[in-house]
Formats: structure tokens, sequence, C-alpha cells
């Protein structure tokens, strides 16, 4: 009997102590799935504003750099004609933006311009969904001031209805990491991809604040 008592309590035992095992189990998982939220909730951290005029004004600086360079100029016209080259002249076939900004009737501008760069100096480069911004949503930056631009980028009206996440996105399209990939004898932006990205992500994280609109005979006008 002395001897069933002691089996029965060693069963229990046993028991008990593989219940816990598969709890801590289970407890490891969550809290490794619990890590992995964490860590993409701290993503957002992108998008938490904190307003710093003179931080966001200097962040735009470079932002703004880059964004008048001809590798973002070139398809950033004030016109409907696309502009090539690094003296921004008007691009020699003439297409058009269309109301797509993909071209117009035949001349489409995936007819010559395919998902990647083509070999060699003085051909037509490449990149997916390759195009202009649309008729209703030019996004001009050619001509546009530093103040203008910063207004105009965050402009939901102007800038495709993009609010600070999807501004933030932006960064990383695929058309825009071209402008640090544009093929064979083309001059890149004045700064790398990722000291862009990080100028971008800090004039938007801080306030998004516009460069004074100066005059022509350089004061200061009002925002």
């Amino acid at each position: 009997m002395e001897l069933y008592k002691e089996k029965r309590q060693l069963r229990k035992t046993r028991f008990t102590v593989t219940l816990s095992v598969i709890a801590l189990f289970l407890i490891g998982i969550v809290s490794a799935f619990s890590d992995e939220t964490n860590y993409t909730t701290n993503e957002e951290i992108y998008a938490t504003v904190k307003k710093d005029s003179v931080k966001s004004v200097n962040a735009f600086k470079k932002v703004y750099a880059v964004l008048q360079s001809p590798r973002c100029v070139n398809c950033h016209p004030s016109g409907d004609i696309p502009l090539q080259g690094d003296d921004n002249r008007l691009h020699a076939m003439f297409p058009k933006r269309g109301t797509d900004g993909k071209g117009i009737l035949a001349m489409k501008c995936t007819n010559c311009h395919q998902t990647e760069n083509t070999t060699g100096l003085k051909t037509p480069p490449g990149s997916p969904e390759w195009h202009l911004p649309s008729a209703t949503m030019k996004m001009v930056f050619q001509g546009r001031s530093a103040h203008e631009l910063a207004k105009q980028l965050v402009d939901p009206k102007q800038n495709g209805n993009k609010d600070l996440k999807a501004l933030i996105a932006h960064a990383d399209d695929s058309l825009v990491k071209w402008g640090w990939n544009p093929g064979e004898g083309r001059t890149l932006p004045p700064i790398s991809h990722a000291e862009f990205k990080e100028a971008w992500i800090t004039w938007l994280t801080t306030g998004a604040y516009a460069p004074i609109q100066q005059g022509l005979d350089g004061s200061n006008l009002k925002n």
C-alpha cells in the first residue's frame, strides 16, 4: 500500500514538473512574439514629431540640395515634358506627361525606359514604374525656392494625399532610390541616399518647417 502511494506521488510530481516546463515554454514563445511586436511598434518612433524649427530647417537644406539635383528635377519639371541630362534640357523626343504621368498615346515612358538601366553611355535609364507625377498632382521641383518646395511637399493637396508616415516611407520608393543608381555617365545627388533619408526624416519629425522666403533684394518675407 505504501509503495502504491509513493508511486502515485511520484507520478503527480512528474506531472507537475512537466506542466511547469510546458508553461515556461509557452511563456517563452509569447515573450518572443511580444518582443517582436514591441520592435515593430518602436518603428513608429519615426512618426513622432518633436518640433525644433532650427534643426528642421537645417535638415531641409540637405533635402533641398538633393531635390534640386538633375536626378530629381528632370522628373519633376514645371512643364509637361520631362528633362534630361545634368543641364536639365528638354527630353530629346519631347514625350508628354499624360494624365497618369506615363506618356500619351503610343509614346509611353516604358517604351524606352525599362525596369533597369540600359548598359552604356547615353542609353535610356530605367527603374520599375518609370513615370512623371500625374497631370493632377504634378509635384513641380523645377524653379521652386526652398520655402515653396517645403510647403508643397507636406501639402496633401499637392503631394498625392500623403500623410507623415507615407512621406517617410516615400524616401525608400524604388524610383527615388534610382537617383543614386542612375546609370553610367550621370551625376549623383550631392549626398548619399542614407544621408538624404536621415535629413528627410529629421525634417519631417521636427516639424517640417519651411525655410524663410526671401525677396528679390534678399530680405526676409513672411511665411
